[in-house]
């Protein structure tokens, strides 16, 4: 059999030199890859598994989340309470966070933390704020003016995950991107803590983003509450933000009836590398990803067999001192790979392919190889543009299309939030000069009423 499924990280080595290294370091446990080898070696199907990453809703979460769908729906905030008690174990005095508590939640966050969290607001600000959405009117021929005009949203529902981790750097990548495009109200949902209230560093960043209103609410229930709408909780023109497969299951069944962002799935990363980079960097890049969730996909493509042995065997040596060791090695053996290409062409065609959430370029000449790259949610150029300032600090959004959507879908920013207004403006000369053609495609079409109208401006002084 060619393929490499289930090989060890390190490439192999002759038994007598493998036991040496295992008399060496006998505590550590031998990290596995799903697939290593060369890139071209890859089997037709084998290809596809890493390319393919979207898999089927499983059925139960299906019909769970449509049943709590249909339960808010029905019942409101009474079910929304009752759901409180069942999945976060809090008895909920009222859904609305109090102003008061999302400040002093703010006053009272470690002053490294707070300093940290208005670095990146400044940096995303500035970034999401340089290019807004303007009107843009032209005149195609004379007397005819075409044009299309961005209007801010009036509500948008953000939704900020509460379960394993508090990811406040998420609720500033959606908060401040619909601040910068003049949404007029911006609510935040959140699943509560034992308090009642979300985690407080999740309230911190909703007042230095310039949330509106937040929510105590979790899980598809928040979701269904915002696209629909109940007593306490209003309803929004669009979902953002992204949470578990509950949620992302919420976001596409309400999809019919509220605006959402891209259909969000784990985290993934493609690191193209050659003989210059630093392959302890490349380990903690791929470590730093694969720790996010078992089902993040991080792969990795080498130039040259050299540079792939290398990259493995870093992996291996950064293992044991990591905390998350046990996730991150779930992750490497379903989804993880090293694979070898030939040249910068093969990797980059690859790329295209695979199209991943973040592309990170550890190339010596990386800056010349970004105008090649399409389809990837945000593109790192060289191995010290670390995909880790991406997600929180840099400016740029984390919010990105994963599963291979980043061939139909951007990141996050100003744009998601608005909808545009087309508009038309003809003057009498112009109308009488486009009757005949128009009439002429109207009867092409079957549509005698439509050509009338237009034979209508004709005669018109």
């Amino acid at each position: 059999m060619s393929r490499a499924t289930e090989k060890s990280i390190v490439s192999e080595k002759s038994a007598v030199t493998q036991k040496t290294a295992e008399r060496r370091s006998p505590t550590i446990e031998r990290a596995r890859l799903r697939y290593t080898g060369a890139l071209s070696a890859l089997s037709p199907a084998e290809r596809a598994s890493l390319v393919r990453r979207t898999s089927a809703t499983d059925s139960l979460v299906r019909e769970r989340t449509e049943e709590i769908i249909g339960r808010v729906q029905r019942d409101g905030d009474r079910a929304l309470r009752e759901m409180a008690v069942t999945f976060d174990g809090v008895s909920l005095d009222a859904l609305e966070v109090p102003l008061g508590v999302r400040r002093r939640a703010l006053a009272e966050i470690d002053r490294a933390l707070r300093s940290a969290l208005e670095h990146a607001a400044w940096n995303i600000t500035l970034f999401h704020s340089a290019a807004p959405p303007r009107t843009v009117e032209l005149e195609t021929e004379p007397g005819v003016k075409v044009g299309r005009r961005p209007d801010p949203l009036q509500r948008v529902g953000i939704y900020s995950p509460g379960g394993r981790a508090a990811y406040a750097s998420s609720v500033l990548m959606a908060g401040i991107p619909a601040k910068v495009a003049r949404v007029s109200e911006i609510i935040l949902c959140s699943p509560p803590q034992k308090d009642g209230y979300p985690a407080k560093v999740v309230l911190a960043a909703c007042e230095i983003a310039g949330v509106d209103r937040v929510f105590a609410l979790g899980g598809a229930g928040a979701i269904a509450a915002m696209a629909y709408g109940t007593e306490s909780v209003p309803r929004v023109d669009r979902i953002v933000g992204p949470g578990n497969a509950y949620v992302a299951e919420a976001k596409l069944q309400v999809g019919r009836d509220v605006g959402i962002d891209s259909p969000a799935g784990p985290s993934e990363l493609l690191v193209i590398c050659d003989a210059d980079a630093n392959v302890e960097t490349i380990a903690r890049e791929v470590i730093a990803q694969a720790e996010h969730d078992a089902n993040a996909c991080v792969v990795v493509v080498a130039l040259g067999d050299e540079t792939a042995t290398a990259v493995t065997d870093a992996i291996e040596r950064s293992l044991p001192g990591v905390s998350r060791a046990d996730v991150v090695r779930a992750s490497l053996v379903q989804h993880g790979a090293v694979l070898c290409a030939a040249s910068i062409a093969e990797a980059v065609e690859f790329a295209a392919e695979f199209a991943p959430e973040h592309l990170l370029l550890a190339l010596d000449d990386a800056e010349r190889v970004l105008p090649d790259i399409r389809n990837a949610g945000c593109v790192f150029v060289g191995e010290q543009s670390s995909v880790v300032f991406g997600d929180y600090i840099t400016g740029g959004n984390h919010v990105l299309p994963t599963g291979g959507l980043a061939r139909s879908y951007s990141g996050l920013g100003p744009l998601d939030f608005v909808r545009w207004t087309s508009y038309q403006k003809l003057t009498r000369a112009a109308a009488r000069r486009l009757s005949a053609d128009t009439a002429v495609l109207a009867n092409a079409e079957g549509l005698p009423a439509h050509a009338a109208a237009a034979h209508g401006w004709s005669d018109q002084c």
